[in-house]
């Protein structure tokens, strides 16, 4: 029987981190910023909560400074031409997802090249970070799946579980979701986006000179 020679391409990078020396510092700032959200709430019973943007806040000077250094590394490692130029935050906001709340199917535009989730409040039962199948012509013609426990290359989605501290970082253009919060808890994260620009400091490559004749 003939052996295939297997090559694999296109693949779907999610990459994992546990951070949790950031837990104390992204918890006092973003609480600052919930209970600013809170404040605009008309009514006590919502069902989630979206902080505004503070990618800005000095206190989050190196956790900032981590998220975007391996949002570059990331690029870079995927073989994107990343020595010109530099990433840079276009949101960082926390979400809390309370009993029942979940997130539809989406990805980040805007520009956005990397999108970031750094979790800080995970009770049991809290919503699952669903990573979708990027392939578009995948999904159309999608078959049924031998075993859908399996992480195959026949599986349309990968769930994750939640964990304090973690870290996960995916690109823009992977379709994600949040399944619905089981707990009577809050669920509590930080999500992230960046993008790219040119870096000012970069050295300039030396221009061409053209003799005149």
């Amino acid at each position: 029987m003939d052996k295939l020679e297997e090559m694999l391409y296109f693949s779907t990078p999610v990459y994992v981190v546990k951070k949790p020396e950031f837990l104390e510092v992204v918890r006092s700032v973003s609480g600052r910023y919930e209970k600013a959200s809170k404040a605009r709430k008309k009514t006590a019973n919502y069902v989630n909560l979206m902080t505004a943007s503070f990618s800005h806040e000095p206190e989050l000077k190196d956790f900032s400074q981590y998220i975007s250094q391996t949002a570059w590394n990331i690029l870079s490692s995927q073989g994107f031409k990343m020595d010109q130029l530099v990433t840079y935050f276009t949101e960082m906001w926390t979400q809390e997802h309370n009993r029942l709340s979940s997130m539809n199917l989406h990805v980040h535009g805007n520009n956005s090249q990397i999108s970031v989730f750094y979790f800080f409040e995970v009770p049991e039962k809290a919503c699952k970070l669903v990573i979708h199948d990027p392939r578009p012509g995948k999904v159309i013609i999608n078959l049924p799946e031998k075993k859908s426990s399996d992480i195959t290359m026949g599986s349309h989605q990968v769930v994750f579980t939640p964990q304090v501290g973690a870290l996960i970082f995916i690109n823009a253009w992977v379709p994600h979701s949040l399944s619905k919060n089981l707990s009577n808890k809050s669920m509590k994260f930080v999500h992230m986006n960046l993008s790219v620009a040119i870096n000012p400091d970069a050295p300039k490559k030396a221009e061409k000179t053209v003799e005149v004749i």
